[in-house]
């Protein structure tokens, strides 16, 4: 086994798991009504026939006060456990184990019957939260109760009570949302009780043979919140009260470090996790930015952690664990941490999904079907897109010829895999060669084809992708202006002072690679938690100390035709973190723009009717691209059956997450 420390069985007691591998909970957007649950359970069914030791559900609150927003999950009635029951027993025919993770969102619930430990209002709600009562808070104990036994009727094989990310219990914690004078506020002993109380009166209800983990936040990364010696003290209380396994949580969600993002380094947070060891008996799981196995061998080898705990990327890979135990690491599609059909779908209410997989949470309708008829089918293109479309006709049985002008597979990949804290595209890239060799797609590179080629070909998929659109204004055409293209795959000099045209997501990926000094803080944990001030030696409160960033490698002025702020439509869960990468790097980001002319002065622009110069060595444009549709008019001109997909169809921006999604559902039904 090439992984013996990862897939070595763990005795809970009562129950043993099969490995070490905890499926962490998300959100996916099926737990909140009785009739997706058919679809939420095919879902976890198929992470459980892939071989997870132990998954861990989607937050459901113990009452209506705890949701996380208006008619949300929940499991606080009889009639509830129907539902849930679903999920279980689609879970135990494979052969897995599931714990229902009970949520109350406290002061982050996003409705108006929000209750918290004092009324303290959130910076990410729009809601100010009730006070609970003394009775109010014993009320809420009974929820959490309740809710356990109640999963434990529904079949679960045990609760994950959800003590961290800055959720109710998280805020009972703390001086910072927690003012309370009675036994459940003042010191922070009193105010541990809360948590205390919920795991011991939940295991005199639930008997021996059930799991509780408890997530405990182990770093706040927020002020006035917990220091080591508290949190240390609550996590030997936890297992005294009776808890199973502790989990870590880390951050809060109004935190300003970023904690699972692509630019956290891999395992970034593991030490926070060791630091716990010897504390306690109990089994310790770490968290956050683990997403290969060799990561993750090496953290329960090192005694780091007794399980990791992974979510996105099973999202990516239902199959992870069976293709870590049996030697086919290589083959898993991995998580790239990208956020942008998983949690940005989630926070903007649509069910969640994966870039790289556009099957999760899409199981029972997304499905990857023998071909009833075996067509000759051409896929030109090799970047998202086709690749996606190509590989899945493979697993079908149509017989596929994947052509493409350059010599490498991946397009706009092999560029984005340059930007520091994008790396992981290179696992992506990985992947898609093994599987394009695994489902026999006739590949070939270098190889410039045009519409007359194509003839008896039954179908013709276009995923030509895209030609950057090029700006106009005097001087643009002097060499010091460049595409992105120019530098990403050139390799163009750059000055040290540079003026980037246009703000949307390439243009914040190419200032983030003219800044970075390489290597990528990204891959080193000690210089990233130097850069967001993480308190590595766990003295301050909330782990947090000064950031220290480094020096940009070079002076960025990144700018944008249009008023606002730059990069105001990156994504919700990513895009802050790329404004404050630039901002602490000193990179100037201006809106309102009008592009007068360059030349050896710089680049001279107005902003607010004020005439300026920009002392730029080079200007490179970032401003949008076209779609490359000629092969697919040409294809149709001759009446060839003709489909287009990815930046060939829609160029606006770089949209890796519709090209893949987009090319799998072609393939799905042709």
């Amino acid at each position: 086994m090439p992984y013996p420390h990862l897939f070595a069985p763990l005795d809970l007691g009562h129950t043993t798991l099969a490995n070490r591998i905890l499926m962490g909970s998300m959100h996916t957007g099926l737990e909140d009504k009785a009739a997706d649950f058919d679809k939420l359970a095919a879902f976890f069914a198929e992470r459980a026939r892939g071989g997870v030791g132990l998954m861990v559900s989607g937050g459901i609150a113990p009452s209506i006060e705890g949701w996380l927003k208006p008619f949300g999950g929940r499991m606080s009635m009889p009639w509830h456990v129907a539902r849930h029951r679903k999920v279980t027993q689609a879970v135990h025919a494979e052969g897995g184990k599931i714990c229902m993770q009970i949520l109350h969102a406290g002061r982050y619930g996003y409705h108006p019957l929000s209750v918290a430990p004092s009324k303290i209002k959130s910076p990410i709600t729009p809601f100010t939260p009730r006070a609970l009562s003394s009775r109010g808070v014993e009320r809420t104990i009974d929820d959490f109760v309740r809710s356990a036994r109640l999963a434990r009727d529904a079949g679960y094989d045990g609760v994950e009570v959800m003590g961290s990310e800055g959720y109710l219990i998280n805020q009972f914690l703390t001086a910072r949302t927690n003012q309370r004078r009675d036994r459940w506020g003042g010191g922070a002993e009193q105010r541990m009780q809360f948590p205390i109380e919920i795991v011991r009166r939940m295991r005199e209800k639930v008997g021996r043979d059930f799991i509780i983990i408890y997530r405990l936040s182990m770093l706040d990364l927020v002020d006035h919140a917990q220091d080591w010696s508290e949190i240390v003290t609550l996590a030997k209380g936890i297992e005294a009260a009776g808890a199973s396994i502790i989990n870590t949580g880390i951050g809060w969600h109004e935190a300003r470090v970023p904690t699972i993002v692509t630019s956290v380094p891999r395992a970034g947070f593991a030490w926070v996790t060791r630091k716990l060891k010897g504390e306690v008996a109990i089994p310790l799981v770490t968290t956050n930015r683990i997403n290969m196995p060799e990561v993750a061998e090496d953290i329960i080898a090192r005694g780091d952690a007794d399980m990791i705990s992974m979510a996105r990327p099973l999202l990516a890979d239902p199959a992870w664990a069976l293709k870590s135990r049996d030697g086919r690491s290589d083959r898993i599609n991995t998580c790239i941490a990208c956020n942008q059909a998983c949690l940005d779908h989630v926070f903007q209410n649509k069910r969640a999904s994966c870039l790289v997989n556009p099957r999760a949470c899409h199981e029972t309708e997304l499905r990857i079907e023998p071909a009833q008829v075996r067509k000759r089918i051409a896929v030109v293109g090799a970047g998202p897109a086709g690749l996606a479309c190509a590989s899945t006709l493979g697993e079908r049985g149509h017989e596929v010829t994947l052509f493409d002008q350059a010599t490498r597979i991946g397009g706009q990949f092999n560029y984005a895999k340059r930007i520091p804290g994008k790396e992981e595209f290179h696992e992506t890239l990985r992947y898609f060669e093994h599987r394009l060799t695994d489902t026999k797609v006739n590949v070939k590179l270098g190889s410039l084809v045009d519409a007359s080629q194509l003839q008896g070909f039954d179908d013709i998929v276009v995923a030509t992708g895209i030609t950057p659109r090029r700006v106009s204004f005097p001087g643009s055409d002097d060499a010091r202006v460049l595409s992105y293209l120019d530098v990403l795959e050139k390799d163009h000099p750059v000055g040290a002072r540079v003026a980037i045209i246009g703000a949307g997501g390439i243009g914040f990926d190419v200032a983030e690679f003219l800044i970075e000094h390489a290597p990528s803080p990204t891959t080193d944990v000690a210089r990233w938690t130097r850069e967001w001030g993480v308190d590595m030696s766990l003295s301050q409160r909330g782990g947090l100390q000064k950031p220290q960033p480094e020096s940009p490698a070079r002076q960025v002025w990144l700018l944008q035709r249009s008023e606002g702020r730059p990069g105001a439509r990156l994504n919700k869960t990513t895009g802050w973190v790329h404004r404050a990468t630039l901002k602490a790097k000193q990179v100037q980001m201006l809106g309102g723009v009008t592009y007068e002319r360059f030349d050896d002065d710089g680049l001279h622009v107005t902003i607010d009717g004020k005439a300026q110069v920009l002392p730029v060595d080079n200007v490179i444009v970032c401003a949008g691209q076209e779609p490359r549709r000629r092969l697919a008019d040409d294809a149709m001109a001759l009446g060839l059956k003709v489909h287009v997909i990815g930046g060939a169809d829609v160029a606006a921006e770089l949209d890796a997450k519709r090209a893949i999604d987009q090319g799998t559902r072609l393939a799905a039904r042709l």
